[in-house]
């Protein structure tokens, strides 16, 4: 029977964690990020918001016509690009927020 290395696996998994929360770190701070608060967070969410407002807009124009015509091919590429830039959005504030909880990025504040 092999021998439980559950320790030496849970001791591994941990430093590999402190070694890349250091990495990340020093990725960020030589990134030259510009200063990271509430002042520079919060036009980032609002910018993602009208991302999700335009695209919502596309979506109900497209049904405003009352169901009867199915969406033209130019609608629904109109369409994929709003959700696409609405994805995008979300994605790059999910990504800042986990950094700013992860304390890969210094806070100015």
């Amino acid at each position: 029977m092999p021998a439980d290395n559950s320790k030496q696996r849970t001791q591994f998994h941990l430093q590999m964690e402190q070694a890349i929360a250091m990495a990340n770190r020093e990725v960020m701070k030589s990134a030259k990020l510009p200063p990271v608060n509430q002042d520079s967070v919060l036009p980032l969410a609002i910018s993602v918001a009208r991302l999700r407002s335009e695209y919502l807009k596309e979506a109900l124009m497209i049904g405003s016509s009352g169901g009867n015509d199915s969406p033209v091919e130019a609608e629904l590429i109109k369409l994929g690009k709003h959700r696409q830039a609405y994805e995008e959005g979300v994605a790059a504030f999910e990504v800042l927020m986990r950094a700013i909880e992860r304390g890969y990025i210094e806070l100015d504040i």
